[in-house]
């Protein structure tokens, strides 16, 4: 069954692709699964620690213009960043 064409982004399509295709499987236990994802999302979107750091002007500025492209708070996509950082599934460039 195909959906009402909107404006989709590349990423966007190959899942609706991969649904329509019925590549998609139910997991086994779905409220035991849901249960673990709600229970990991609530621990890593904690955020119970302040700190403050100094940058360039330049580096926020170039941020805020990020921000706002991705229509977020700079601030958000600065936290992001790091939590992406810390959980491994964002690497530094030329191994540092």
């Amino acid at each position: 069954m195909k959906t009402i064409n909107k404006k989709l982004d590349l990423e966007e399509k190959e899942l609706l692709d991969s649904f329509e295709q019925g590549e998609w499987k139910t997991v086994k236990n779905v409220k035991n699964e849901k249960e673990i994802a709600q229970k990991t999302a609530t621990k890593s979107l904690k955020k119970d620690v302040r700190i403050n750091i100094r940058l360039s002007s330049h580096d926020v500025a170039n941020i805020k213009q990020i921000a706002a492209y991705e229509g977020l708070p700079y601030q958000t996509l600065i936290a992001s960043v790091l939590h992406k950082y810390a959980s491994g599934h964002l690497q530094p460039r030329n191994g540092l």
